[in-house]
Formats: C-alpha cells, sequence, structure tokens
C-alpha cells in the first residue's frame, strides 16, 4: 500500500531527495530489515489515546512515524488507543485528527483500538486454552504483595492453577458483567520470579462496567496496555512499532505475547512486529505531562486535590502559551517550524532537555523568509509634527522585506501631522546608550524624516501624554548624522489593535523537579497585553498572513477572537530570546525572588450582531472549512458571497484570498480575476510553485492590468525554486565563497545558518524555496 499526503505540503513533496527523518538508529534497524527481506514493506503507527490534546512531545512521535514511513515508501496509521473509556471521547479523537494534518501528513488509514475487542477476547482464550493465561481473583494488595520485589521473587496466587475449564467459564462471565469490578482481572502466566517485574504474571483485562464512546454498550472487560498495543500491531501488520523509552521493560511483555500468539487466532507465524525506543522530548519552561496538561487547561486537579488556582489562568487547551498543538497553532507557529525543530532535535537512545531557545530559533528561521516587515505601536505617544499643516497626508513608499531578504515588494505609508511612537523610544533626559528621542534631540523617523522633540507636555501626574516636534523636510532621503531610528504609525490612518505578547508559560526550566506543586512556577508575566495601533496596511492581507513588526516581533491575527472590526494580533515569537538575557542579567520573576502581580486575562468583544438568516449561513460557511471571521464576512456580504458561490470543496482555501485581497474591487466592481483564476494561483501556494507574498503581489498587478495571474507568474518566472540539486549547487558555491563561516559554523556558531541561508535566497533572487533551502543548508554545513 502507499501512504496518502497532501500534495501541497512541500514537506511531504516527492520532488526531492531530502530524507524526512535524518538517519538513526531506528532507521539503521529498517535497512538492515529491508536489506535481509524482513518485511515485505515498512509499515508503522502513531497510536494516541484519545484523552486529551496533543502536545509537542507527540509532534515529534507523528514527524518520526510519518517521516519513515515516507522515507522507505511505506505506509503509516493513526490508531486510536481507545481501551480506557473513562476518559476517551470524540472532542479529543476530532483534535487529534486536525494536529495530525496540520502537521502535513494524512495517515494511510485511520483506525480505533476499540474496533478490535472481539479481537483480543479471542487471544485471551487462546492464552487460556495454551496454559498461558489464567483469571485471577486476588484484591490489588494482595496482588502487589504476591509479586515480589527486585530482590525476591514473586509467590503465586492460589487462583493461579485453576483448569482452563473454570478460567474460560470465568473469562465469558466477566465479559457478560455478571462480577463487580475489581471481582477478577486476566493474569498473563509468565515467570513469578524473572528479574524484569513486567513479566511476573501481568494484567491483561479487567471488569470496568462503563459504556464506550465508539463501540457503545457490551463490553464489561477492558484490556490493558500491555495486552491490547501488541495485538494492535500484529492487527495491523505493523513491522516497527516504535514507542518511547518509558516503554523499554514492556517490551518483554511485547515479545512474550506476540511469541504466544503467532500463526494462531488468524496471525502469521511470520513477520511480526518489533519494538524499537527511543528518547521523548523534554522542554525547559513548560510541561508535557498530560495529567498536569489538564490540571492547566481545564483549571481543576485531579484525584481530589482542590487547590486554588494561582494567576495567570489558562484559557484551555489551545491558549497560546500551552505546549498543545492546538495552542501553538493558535500562537501563530507554522507546521514547517515544527517539523524543522523536530528534525534538528534528532533521534536518540538518551532522555535529555531541549531548551526552548532552540525552538524559538527555529520558529524565526521559519518567520524570516515569509515575513513581511510592517510597523506596529504597542504603547502609543502621540507626536504633534508642528511645522505640518492640519490634514496633511503624504504617502510615502515603503518596504515589506529588508535588504538580506531578497523578495519584493512595498507598501504606502501614511504620513500625517500626528502620529503615534512608542513610548519606551522618549525619554526626556537620555540615559547612557539611549540614541532615541529626547528633549532637543533628534531621531529618525523609519523610512520617513528626521524629527526634533521640542516640548514635552504631560498630564496633571506629571506622566508624558504628547510630544510636540518639528520635521526636516529635506531629510527624506538619509538620517543625515541622525543615530536614532524610531517605528511609528499615522495618529490618523492606523488601524487600533490588542496586542498579545506570550512569554514562557514557567519561570524555572523543569517545574517538576522544584518543591511544592508545579503550578506555584508558573510565570505571572507569561502573557502582556497591550493596546496599541497597526499600520493600515495590513487591512488589505490575508488573516493567515505573519508579520515581523519592526524592532518589537512576530504576530498574526489571532484565529479565533481577531475580527476586521476589533484585530487582535499574538506574538509568535521575540526577534531575539529574551527571556534568556532576563536569566543572563538576574532578572525576571525567579531571579527576584517573588512573585510579580498576574496580568488580568484580557478581554475581548465582539459587536457583531447577526440575524437569524445571518446565523444560519455562518454556521453553513463554518461547516465547510472557514473560521469564524471569514463566515460572518461571507454571510453579511452578498457580493462576496457571489463571487464565491461557485467555488465548492474549494471554499475554504479560497475565502481568506477573497477576504483580504480581492474585496475591495469586488465590491466597487473593478475584480477582473475569475474565480478560475484565482483558484488556480491558490494551487500554486499549496504545492509550493509560488509563496503567500508573490501571489500577493501577482494579485495586486492583475488587478491594475486586467491580466490573468497564472500568466503573470509564468512570464515573470516567479515560481519557486524546489529543485534539490540545483539548491545544493548554489549552497555549495556559497559554501566555497565563505570558508571561514563555514569553519565558525562547525566549530559551533550555528546563528550562522541564517547568513548562509540568506546568500542563498540572494544568488537564487528570492525564489529559492525557503523551508527547503533551511533544511539543505542545515544538511550541508554538517
Amino acid at each position: 500500500m502507499s501512504l496518502w499526503w497532501y500534495p501541497y505540503t512541500q514537506y511531504m513533496s516527492h520532488s526531492t531527495d531530502a530524507r524526512h527523518v535524518s538517519p538513526n538508529f531506528i532507521t539503521e534497524i529498517i535497512d538492515s530489515d529491508l536489506a535481509k527481506g524482513r518485511y515485505p514493506e515498512v509499515v508503522t503507527r502513531f497510536p494516541p489515546e484519545p484523552n486529551g490534546y496533543l502536545h509537542i512531545g507527540h509532534a515529534k512521535a507523528i514527524c518520526l512515524n510519518f517521516g519513515i514511513a515516507l522515507d522507505y515508501q511505506g505506509q503509516c496509521n493513526l490508531r486510536f488507543d481507545d481501551t480506557n473509556p473513562e476518559k476517551e471521547n470524540y472532542e479529543f479523537v476530532n483534535s487529534i485528527r486536525q494536529d495530525v494534518e496540520w502537521l502535513g501528513f494524512k495517515p494511510a488509514q485511520v483506525l480505533f483500538a476499540s474496533d478490535y475487542f472481539e479481537k483480543y477476547y479471542e487471544c485471551a482464550v487462546q492464552l487460556i486454552k495454551d496454559g498461558n493465561a489464567y483469571v485471577d481473583s486476588v484484591s490489588d494488595e494482595e496482588m502487589r504483595q504476591l509479586r515480589g520485589n527486585l530482590e525476591e521473587p514473586g509467590k503465586p496466587s492460589p487462583y493461579r492453577d485453576r483448569s482452563v475449564e473454570e478460567n474460560l467459564d470465568l473469562l465469558a462471565r466477566m465479559r457478560a458483567g455478571e462480577f463487580p469490578e475489581g471481582a477478577h482481572v486476566l493474569r498473563g502466566k509468565i515467570d513469578l520470579s524473572h528479574p524484569n517485574m513486567k513479566l511476573r504474571d501481568p494484567v491483561l483485562y479487567r471488569i470496568l462496567h462503563s459504556s464506550h464512546y465508539h463501540v457503545g454498550e457490551g463490553w464489561h472487560i477492558y484490556p490493558l496496555y500491555d495486552f491490547a498495543h501488541p495485538l494492535e500491531d500484529f492487527i495491523e501488520g505493523i513491522s516497527h512499532s516504535i514507542c518511547t523509552l518509558e516503554f523499554e521493560n514492556n517490551r518483554a511483555i511485547y515479545d512474550w505475547l506476540l511469541d504466544s500468539l503467532k500463526g494462531k487466532c488468524g496471525f502469521p507465524e511470520n513477520p511480526r512486529p518489533h519494538q524499537y525506543e527511543n528518547a521523548r522530548l523534554v522542554l525547559d519552561n513548560t510541561v508535557l505531562s498530560k495529567r498536569k496538561l489538564i490540571i492547566m487547561a481545564e483549571q481543576r486537579y485531579l484525584d481530589g486535590w482542590n487547590k486554588p488556582f494561582q494567576p495567570p489562568v489558562i484559557s484551555g487547551w489551545n491558549d497560546p502559551r500551552m505546549p498543545t498543538i492546538s495552542g501553538i497553532r493558535r500562537r501563530g507557529v507554522r507546521p514547517e517550524a515544527i517539523r524543522e525543530f523536530i528534525r534538528r532535535v534528532g533521534v536518540s537512545k538518551t532522555n535529555s532537555r531541549v531548551d526552548l531557545s532552540t525552538l524559538d530559533a527555529t520558529i524565526r528561521d521559519d518567520l524570516n523568509f515569509i515575513s513581511p516587515r510592517v510597523m506596529a505601536v504597542l504603547k502609543p505617544l502621540k507626536v504633534i509634527i508642528e511645522n505640518l499643516p492640519a490634514g496633511h497626508l503624504e504617502e510615502l513608499d515603503a518596504p515589506y522585506w529588508p535588504h538580506d531578504v531578497p523578495n519584493e515588494g512595498t507598501r504606502k505609508l501614511p504620513f500625517t501631522r500626528e502620529i503615534y511612537i512608542d513610548q519606551d523610544d522618549f525619554m526626556e533626559e537620555a540615559t547612557s546608550g539611549f540614541q532615541r528621542l529626547t528633549l532637543g534631540g533628534r531621531a529618525r523617523l523609519r523610512y520617513a524624516y528626521n524629527i526634533t522633540c521640542n516640548q514635552v507636555i504631560k498630564d496633571d501626574a506629571g506622566n508624558v501624554k504628547e510630544l510636540l516636534c518639528s520635521y526636516d523636510p529635506e531629510s527624506h532621503d538619509g538620517p543625515k548624522g541622525v543615530k536614532g531610528v524610531v517605528h511609528w504609525v499615522s495618529a490618523e490612518k492606523a488601524v487600533p489593535a490588542e496586542f498579545r505578547a506570550y512569554e514562557r508559560l514557567f519561570t524555572v526550566a523543569n517545574p517538576d523537579a522544584e518543591e511544592g506543586d508545579f503550578t506555584d512556577y508558573l510565570n505571572p508575566e507569561s502573557l502582556k497585553t497591550f493596546r496599541g495601533f497597526v499600520e493600515p496596511s495590513v487591512l488589505s492581507d490575508s488573516k493567515e498572513t505573519r508579520y515581523q513588526f519592526e524592532r518589537v516581533g512576530y504576530y498574526w491575527q489571532d484565529p479565533e477572537e481577531s475580527t476586521p472590526g476589533n484585530l487582535v494580533f499574538n506574538r509568535i515569537v521575540t526577534l531575539k530570546d529574551s527571556f534568556a538575557e532576563q536569566k543572563a542579567e538576574g532578572r525576571g520573576p525567579r531571579a527576584e525572588g517573588k512573585k510579580p502581580k498576574a496580568e488580568s486575562k484580557p478581554q475581548v468583544k465582539n459587536q457583531v450582531v447577526l440575524s437569524s438568516e445571518e446565523k444560519i449561513l455562518v454556521d453553513a460557511y463554518k461547516a465547510r472549512g472557514l473560521n469564524e471571521s471569514e463566515a460572518v464576512t461571507l454571510a453579511r456580504d452578498e457580493k462576496l458571497s457571489s463571487y464565491l458561490s461557485e467555488s465548492g470543496e474549494h471554499l475554504s482555501h479560497l475565502a481568506s484570498w477573497v477576504i483580504g485581497d480581492l474585496s475591495g474591487a469586488i465590491r466597487e466592481g473593478r475584480n477582473t480575476i475569475t474565480l478560475e483564476q484565482l483558484s488556480s494561483l491558490v494551487s500554486k501556494i499549496q504545492s509550493g510553485e509560488i509563496s503567500n507574498r508573490i501571489a500577493k503581489d501577482v494579485l495586486a498587478e492583475a488587478l491594475e492590468s486586467g491580466q490573468d495571474p497564472n500568466a503573470i507568474v509564468e512570464t515573470r518566472g516567479l515560481k519557486q525554486v524546489s529543485d534539490t540539486g540545483a539548491l545544493e549547487a548554489v549552497i555549495r558555491q556559497v559554501m566555497e565563497q565563505n570558508p571561514d563561516k563555514v569553519t565558525a559554523y562547525r566549530s559551533g556558531k550555528t546563528g550562522l545558518i541564517g547568513f548562509f541561508v540568506g546568500q542563498v535566497m540572494r544568488e537564487t533572487k528570492g525564489q529559492g524555496n525557503p523551508q527547503l533551502v533551511n533544511g539543505l543548508v542545515a544538511k550541508l554545513l554538517g
């Protein structure tokens, strides 16, 4: 069988020979198995239990299992290990499927372990008949005592030698629900003196009178992990069963069970699955325990512990501070960054901790080449330019990209008499090293002019309220000796917005290793909210656009709460590792020895009022894959909805482009781009032929010229370069031209990877596939 994947995901494309998983001890085993003809194909699986949302540790397992299947042209199943009915439901099933597909993978099959319940029972009966299992009736406490310890062998239960007939009768009655919970269990009959405690007659089945979310009523016995997991692999024909190191001792049960059943119950003699363990992902300044994630996401303690919560209160599983995949996605991180991070972490046999700065650096590398630069002011301070007349409006050209990112594109910045700068960019009296605006001093407005501060206006409390300044109309073409450059927006034309700046969720690297409860170390400064302004150019962009707000950080619109009338931006990542700087300088909440007061949770109000008919349309659009904002916009705009009326199954891919890039032209009756042309252009984005930014520029040119945007792409040669051989040749050329930097990188200065990527992008005139370039540069630099 062949694995299905999304053709639009560049990472999964077979147009390159790059591996999805770097060579490691598991791939060496697979290479050997295939060379010996041990398996006809590689079959892996990702088997989450649907009792919570996936976190970034699961992302490693997803990338490893699906990546190996891709590298060996095999298949990977998504299997829900749903044998514990008390904690599982379809909410978690649906979230897991969404997370896997968001990461760029689509399973060969979506399977449920609960669909194998009848097969488990058949296997249990076979084990009893072969003398390899028995029904035990001792209490849990007595069972623990009988097992012995590492110094003493176990002792047999008084029920260990029940007859086959009695065991089969008891098992059937357990299944029928005749006994209370805890009355009996089915145990494997292995070795009570074995040094591996797992093999001292492990429990295989338990009585549990609970309905199951997937299979419903009817079962009163449920298999335990050590019984169900090996059988699931055998049923599905898994070749290489990959799990984490905490299951290393469980492998002995895995092998015993499959060796006991091969050639029976419909299973083949050969081949059978084999289990291999690797290190799980452990990140600093967070927790990945599902139990603890439940505590934070649902704001409740388990096991009857009723401890009051201290701020910050987490808003749910997809809170952007959470290490869940849904939280990371909502914060604005792209799946390309997560896949690259997992690739950089690698596969190991030894557990170790990974600093979050490694993840942040990967996110920055991913965003750098796809995030247009715009300006936003989070803490606004009004500046009045007195030598400009009231009503003055000048449109200045500003590039979207810096010189070291060889992408093209500009936007218009409205320059008016009144502007906002950031409060941190002004001091009445400069301290040592301060080079921005001061009273009587000069600073340069980014992409604009030099200004001089002549007077400071304060309120009754002595706080700076506004600045009276003058500008030099001859200074537009250069700074003319002014060192300080500040970002700004027009007070009249800028768009108000809420900005949410996220930080580390915990104040310590390993909350589990500290005294007290892990929640004692939640960072009260993990969310800071600002009300400020952003330049108006963002209104014409797709909601999916990630930005670098100059001198501020990388941001995007919150997909759940941001609306056209109430913009909310989430900080994806800082421009540099500010948390590490705080630790180095002895600052931050932990260094001060006390917990600062928590920031209040921002309240966002949606002021859109919908009619009953519009509500029906919104629900219909959401059912077709649109988010809340897109659905509301189309429900209330007849012209946009009419344009998209023939979009069919492609609606979810086209809506954001119509709303973000074509809405003005459609409403004004000047749109010349047909739905078919737009669909073709979006297909080029999804296949990786062109980038989002190129598409935006092409659409703008097509609206102005009346040409087919796809013809513009072809005639101007704007397609991305994704040919591995061609890109590797460019990379090697850049390396030959910079041997000193190659040596420095290989000596540990890995931050130079950005330099090499920038040089390659410049050589390819910005058309190299950024994600592929990143991966190939890292590979060739070693």
